[in-house]
């Protein structure tokens, strides 16, 4: 392998940060901002979402100081496609998808890897917070949870293979956030002190419906159901509600009143009572082992449904039709299709997938 490196700079601290550490280490690196999409795609504007003119503005700004050459890719079509498109068809389908997971997966680790090797460039470098490294003992890479327990991004990198683990390199991953921002202070870069975005880029004032009606058109009102399907009034169609909500429904039962469950082929929200929504078991598909190798039996791990949950002890076990089944010892709170679950072994990856609709 050689020694050179595309460090990928959204324009935030971290990516900028990373690159200075790969730099530090004596790696050949040049810069690369993905340009992801334009605004007409999302239908607004802000400076609270990544990849935007500033963005690149702020990741070109660190790359010269830096001494690295610098490049803008257009992944806007394929963004497009295995982002924004299946976000909208998951949310049409009642579930709840984490579009971040499908850019990490399709695009950083799919597209942006596959740049990397047409340039004859053997790493990629991110401002991710976890730690990749090889266990000398079984020969296999390892996706551990960064020092920043508060900051880990693990939940989001599942779907990370041993190919692709061997050509990453994630700086941050032993180090804390107020370290890494003590970095950029002390070498100077614009954005030392720039805030974390928060939004889905593509969804950057947090209003995924009006996104979804922009680009499938005006989304028919539904109803409001109890599970029996009993009719409880209009809602403003499924895309509008999440399983677990108990806030903004626009609607008055009487008592306090959840979302349950959402019925895509009925345009339904099911509401009812908050022990409703509580289950000890799941199903995932698209699930990737991280070892690149299912367990042959039952194994006893940790469990994580959402990306600031906690995990629980589950058991999983590998279906003949390549799901995993989960079982967690208590039951957990709004399991949502759409949704990751992410296993455990203490601070290890073992593997994840999508969480099937029941």
């Amino acid at each position: 392998m050689n020694n050179r490196a595309m460090i990928a700079m959204s324009g935030g601290v971290d990516s900028s940060v990373a690159a200075y550490l790969m730099k530090k280490d004596g790696f050949d690196c040049i810069g690369v901002t993905m340009k992801l999409y334009d605004n007409e795609d999302a239908g607004v504007s802000s400076r609270k979402t990544c990849c935007s003119l500033s963005d690149v503005e702020d990741a070109r700004s660190v790359a010269y100081k830096l001494g690295m050459k610098y490049y803008v890719f257009n992944f806007r079509d394929k963004f497009n496609e295995k982002v924004i498109d299946k976000f909208v068809n998951s949310y049409l389908a009642g579930m709840t998808p984490n579009p971040c997971i499908d850019c990490n997966r399709y695009m950083k680790f799919g597209l942006l890897m596959q740049r990397a090797k047409e340039l004859e460039i053997d790493y990629i470098a991110t401002g991710h917070y976890a730690v990749a490294e090889k266990n000398e003992k079984t020969g296999k890479f390892e996706l551990k949870k960064s020092a920043d327990k508060n900051k880990d991004q693990t939940y989001v990198l599942w779907s990370l293979t041993q190919e692709e683990l061997s050509h990453l390199k994630f700086p941050l991953g032993k180090l804390t956030k107020p370290e890494v921002r003590k970095i950029a202070e002390e070498n100077g870069f614009v954005n030392a002190e720039k805030h974390d975005s928060q939004d889905i880029c593509f969804v950057p004032d947090g209003d995924y419906a009006k996104v979804i009606e922009m680009r499938t058109g005006k989304y028919p009102k539904g109803i409001f159901a109890d599970k029996n399907g009993v009719r409880l009034g209009e809602s403003k169609g499924i895309i509008h509600y999440t399983l677990g909500q108990g806030r903004h429904l626009g609607i008055s039962i009487g008592k306090k009143a959840y979302v349950t469950k959402l019925d895509p082929e009925k345009n339904e929200v099911i509401l009812g009572p908050e022990e409703d929504l509580f289950s000890d078991e799941l199903t995932a598909g698209e699930f990737n082992w991280i070892s690149g190798e299912a367990p042959e039996k039952k194994i006893e791990c940790l469990g994580k449904v959402r990306y600031r949950g906690k995990e629980a002890e589950c058991e999983a076990e590998q279906l003949a039709d390549g799901k995993v089944f989960v079982k967690f010892k208590e039951k957990q709170r709004a399991i949502t299709p759409g949704q990751s679950v992410v296993l455990y072994d203490s601070d290890t990856v073992l593997g994840g997938g999508i969480i099937r609709p029941r």
